[in-house]
């Protein structure tokens, strides 16, 4: 980062608000309800298109493996944009962890410490302080999967991890910026323990842009309204959206739902794994109980306890409403319990890196299951339920490419599954072809969907994708996936999709596997399919 970037920009109003409209004790009225909530979330959005088009590396710009959202003092989301739910669901506990450091005024943390408010280490999240006349009034928060944060294989996703010491530089909540000046020696030793180090510090440089654009943009906003009425605001919307859940939620009958899914095996053995769930109905609030899942991994999907709370509120958010402004008030009517030292609650040196892309995925399909028997029609088939991560890197350093590759949606109660998309707790773009070739030495031979890869029902499951890309140098292949062995699950009569499947020069090889290739070999990725939903013959042609 370059000298002038450490100028303060990270108070959302330094001038005087004194010539603000003055506000009373009155509660915000409806319409300026309604306009300061479009007006936050408008922050958030606008966040994002600052990170995205900042960013250097493909896997921001182009695929989008990024989020941002605005918290208040207290550290409860106001508005986030659209971004990833695994992301966003667990944001909540990386401001807490910056919170114990009792930040200052024109201060920016940096952490990807999973124990400690992040998720897994690629995922690089930045909390910078918004401050009037010298108090805080909130923080802006940027998350961003990094193509490399150092480990043992080239962009930190190695399937056979089993400390969390090899997956990474772990960065607990540190001052990467201390009122307003930026920390070199800091951001000299994260960049010291990275490959690709010029790419890492343009992709933080955007990060640190977005937050500064949620700094200004803050700063009109307390202008335009006055300090008393945004402030007031925060509390509004959160109160708004936590009466609409709980009215969601009411309206489902009382009940404890119970249900089973598993993991196909840990990159260390090939062994199911257990994620059993109680999720109990009462009234206006949701329980949701993980006693009885597996004990903690020898392997890397591990699951931080902030990664499967994420998970349970992306169900919530699924099963209600989806106009419902998603904020720190959506969260509030639900609890989740998941014992220390289990699969979704793990202890230190737990490797967790595929925990929050594989693992994520099974726990919305087993709490999805679990909520089916009280919400039948608002839960679809199971969807393909893996991201499919592909990451293949040169030793070197001199390129990594990091994709998760779509697959089938499963159908719902009143049409089909969507073909070729991103399912569950990612959101994400593909990575051009164009945009893939010129920035790594590969090249892409087949990229196509899977005919008839999509469960059979009265409403059909989505397609999965076939993705097939040579490896034009010595390179390092890994790959994190699941549904290989046990398929997407058709419900009311639907049958299941395809499971996957993952090739190297046309073989098979394990759903988990890190390889050393030599260049010209060829990687293929199968996605699974979603399942169907309804008898297949009573499917109208």
């Amino acid at each position: 980062m370059t000298d002038h970037d450490s100028t303060n920009h990270d108070s959302a109003a330094n001038s005087s608000t004194d010539e603000s409209p003055t506000t009373t004790d009155q509660p915000i009225d409806p319409v300026t309800l309604e306009v300061l909530r479009n007006q936050l979330a408008g922050i958030a959005e606008e966040m994002g298109q600052t990170l995205i088009r900042g960013a250097y590396s493909p896997n921001i710009k182009e695929r989008r493996d990024c989020s941002t959202a605005l918290f208040d003092a207290e550290g409860r989301m106001i508005a986030q944009a659209e971004h990833i739910p695994v992301h966003l669901g667990a944001m909540p506990a990386a401001v807490e962890a910056v919170l114990e450091f009792d930040p200052e005024p024109g201060d920016v943390f940096v952490l990807n410490d999973p124990f400690e408010g992040g998720t897994h280490l690629p995922d690089v999240t930045m909390v910078s302080t918004l401050a009037v006349e010298g108090e805080i009034v909130g923080y802006a928060v940027s998350r961003a999967h990094h193509a490399d944060v150092g480990g043992m294989t080239p962009g930190s996703m190695p399937a056979g991890a089993e400390e969390i010491y090899q997956e990474g530089l772990r960065i607990p909540p540190t001052r990467l910026v201390a009122g307003g000046e930026v920390r070199e020696e800091v951001q000299s030793l994260l960049l010291a323990n990275v490959r690709n180090a010029r790419e890492r510090r343009a992709d933080l440089r955007a990060q640190r842009a977005a937050n500064e654009r949620a700094a200004e943009r803050l700063r009109e906003l307390f202008d335009e309204h006055g300090r008393e009425t945004v402030v007031s605001g925060f509390d509004a919307v959160i109160d708004y959206s936590r009466e609409r859940i709980e009215n969601e939620l009411t309206a489902l009958p009382d009940g404890t739902y119970e249900a089973t899914d598993y993991l196909e095996g840990d990159g260390v053995t090939d062994d199911d794994i257990e994620i059993s769930v109680a999720v109990t109905i009462d009234g206006a609030s949701v329980d949701v109980d993980f006693s009885g899942t597996a004990a903690q991994l020898a392997g890397n999907l591990n699951a931080p306890r902030a990664v499967a709370t994420s998970a349970v509120y992306f169900v919530v958010r699924c099963l209600t409403d989806p106009e419902i402004p998603p904020n720190h008030g959506c969260y509030e009517p639900v609890s989740v319990h998941a014992p220390n030292g289990t699969l979704l609650n793990p202890e230190p040196p737990a490797a967790v890196v595929g925990g929050n892309v594989e693992t994520s995925q099974r726990v919305t399909d087993v709490v999805f299951t679990a909520f089916a028997e009280a919400a039948p029609d608002r839960v679809p088939a199971q969807g393909q339920g893996t991201m499919n991560n592909l990451t293949i890197g040169a030793r070197d350093g001199s390129f990594t490419y990091y994709e998760t590759i779509a697959g089938g949606f499963g159908a719902r109660a009143d049409r089909d599954g969507m073909d070729g998309v991103q399912v569950g707790m990612t959101n994400t773009l593909n990575t051009p072809v164009e945009s893939l070739e010129t920035e790594y030495p590969l090249r892409v031979e087949r990229y196509a969907l899977r005919e008839g890869s999509g469960g059979r029902g009265r409403f059909r499951g989505g397609e999965g994708l076939e993705r097939t890309v040579t490896v034009e140098a010595d390179a390092t292949v890994s790959l994190l996936t699941e549904r290989r062995r046990h398929a997407p699950a058709g419900v009311a009569g639907g049958e299941d999709g395809a499971t996957g499947e993952n090739l190297l020069d046309g073989e098979p090889v394990p759903a988990k596997t890190t390889v050393d290739v030599d260049a010209g070999t060829t990687v293929t990725v199968r996605t699974p399919g979603g399942g169907g939903h309804g008898e297949p013959d009573e499917r109208a042609e």
